[in-house]
């Protein structure tokens, strides 16, 4: 799941829980890094302390006690003995070198070799020699334990040196990582409770800043152009929740306000469509109507004597052109009378083998699936259904050479289908979404009402009407109306 796509409650609420777990964590690393600063500052001091001490011990010996001359070859005479008391008094590994870095005498008396330099490195020699107060302190891990070791000169009563002493320190931070295991250990259960107290609190207030936002977005979505909105009030809510009250508010008065401007412009606009459609049906007929009249007039003579036959003729034309007339406000008067409904129980099977009865076409072909399914319908609007579908289908075929309309009556549990099939021309990608406009036709003639009325009428039941259609190939008109209404 991508973060973009997570809802703005669980962002806030991970947010808070990675706040947290993120504090966690910088608080145990900078726990650690001060203890590991402290130890080292301890380790550092007690060294260095322990230097002195040694330094002092050896100061003092070779001031006092001492017999032999202060001379580098001298060495292992001076310390023979005294390098083993100094060692046992001060707990510590004592290790004399010469100015050329030999070893030549150390307190160490264990039976393991001694790990000590024999010889030390030159950069040693040179850090000790070149460096502030002539010392050199270095660190080194052996089998799991830490060693210091520090480098000084011994110089004698005019501080010139004459050998180099080497302490070596062994580092037992054993208390110290106790403690810190022990405050960790504490640490992690305070870590646990809080992040438990984090989550609680994550998710409450998590959910009490998206609650108003959520209620605006259940608003938003209900919220259409075609029904009454309801405004939305909130109490106690944030600057920015109370902005996108108002505004959501103020767009409900201006979308209501633009609802009522484009449901009064959409009934003009259908008005003026419906008027200009009719206008342009009835012109069609009253256009030859007048030539023959006109044509009569000029050409009639009373003495001819076919003039009976003139005017049988010149009123069987314009009996013809009234009759279209008639059938043009008739196809807008049933259009508008859509869905005035007259339900009855009946037959559904018998009606459409009844409405197929009028078309003469031996192409089409009837397959009901069952021999009777009973259901209450409006008689009348049920034949228009079928007629017009199949009207249409017949007129998608007249280019075709083997022509074939198919039609299906079938019933499931709750609806019956009614499935007209063609092998027609089909239907083109752009004429798909103006299929069932009103006044859309492909034909030169009709006035392309029929697929708008079967409409009106199927969503007067509730139904649904669909169709797919591939060119050169044929369509497939699918009605499927409830039993139950």
């Amino acid at each position: 799941m991508k973060i973009k796509q997570t809802s703005l409650r669980i962002r806030i609420f991970l947010s808070m829980i990675f706040l947290v777990l993120l504090a966690s964590v910088l608080i145990a690393t900078v726990t650690v890094y001060q203890y590991k600063e402290q130890t080292d500052e301890y380790n550092q001091g007690r060294l260095e302390r322990k230097e002195e001490s040694v330094k002092a011990a050896v100061n003092y010996w070779l001031n006092s006690g001492n017999t032999f001359p202060l001379e580098e070859k001298n060495l292992p005479y001076i310390f023979k003995d005294k390098i083993y008391e100094i060692s046992d008094i001060e707990k510590l590994e004592i290790n004399i070198y010469d100015l050329s870095g030999n070893l030549t005498i150390s307190s160490y008396s264990g039976f393991v070799k001694n790990d000590a330099s024999i010889i030390l490195s030159d950069t040693i020699l040179n850090e000790i020699d070149n460096s502030y107060r002539h010392h050199y302190v270095s660190t080194k891990t052996i089998e799991g334990s830490s060693f210091q070791s520090s480098y000084t000169y011994i110089t004698d009563s005019k501080f010139k040196p004459f050998g180099i002493l080497n302490i070596r320190y062994l580092q037992d931070n054993t208390a110290q990582d106790k403690d810190l295991e022990e405050f960790l250990f504490r640490l992690c259960i305070v870590y646990i409770v809080m992040f438990a107290l984090a989550i609680l609190l994550a998710f409450i207030l998590s959910s009490y800043i998206t609650k108003s936002i959520k209620e605006i977005a259940d608003k938003i979505s209900r919220t259409a152009l075609n029904k009454r909105n309801e405004k939305f009030s909130v109490k106690n809510a944030s600057t920015e929740i109370f902005t996108l009250v108002n505004a959501y508010n103020e767009m409900v008065d201006e979308l209501e306000q633009s609802a009522i401007k484009l449901a009064k412009s959409e009934r003009e606009q259908a008005w003026r469509e419906m008027a200009k459609q009719v206008a342009h049906e009835i012109k069609n007929p009253l256009t030859p109507m007048r030539l023959t009249v006109q044509n009569f007039q000029r050409k009639f003579d009373v003495n001819d004597p076919k003039a009976y036959d003139k005017i049988n003729e010149f009123s069987k034309t314009i009996i013809q052109q009234i009759d279209t007339m008639s059938s043009i406000a008739s196809a807008f008067s049933n259009f508008a009378k859509m869905p005035t409904q007259n339900r009855e129980e009946l037959n559904v099977v018998e009606v459409v083998k009844h409405a197929l009865d009028i078309f003469s076409e031996d192409y089409i072909s009837f397959f009901p699936k069952k021999e009777a399914i009973i259901a209450k319908f409006d008689k009348i609007q049920l034949i228009r259904i079928v007629t017009n579908l199949v009207k249409n289908a017949t007129q998608a075929l007249t280019e075709k050479e083997n022509k074939k309309i198919e039609v299906t009556v079938n019933e499931d549990k709750d609806n019956i289908m009614i499935i007209v099939a063609d092998n027609g021309k089909g239907i083109s990608e752009e004429d798909k979404e103006k299929v069932f406009e009103p006044k859309f036709t492909t034909k030169t003639s009709g006035m392309g009402l029929g697929l708008a009325m079967v409409k009106n009428i199927v969503e007067a039941y509730n139904g649904k009407i669909s169709f797919t259609s591939q060119i050169n190939k044929g369509t497939v008109f699918k009605v499927i109306l409830p039993k139950k209404q």
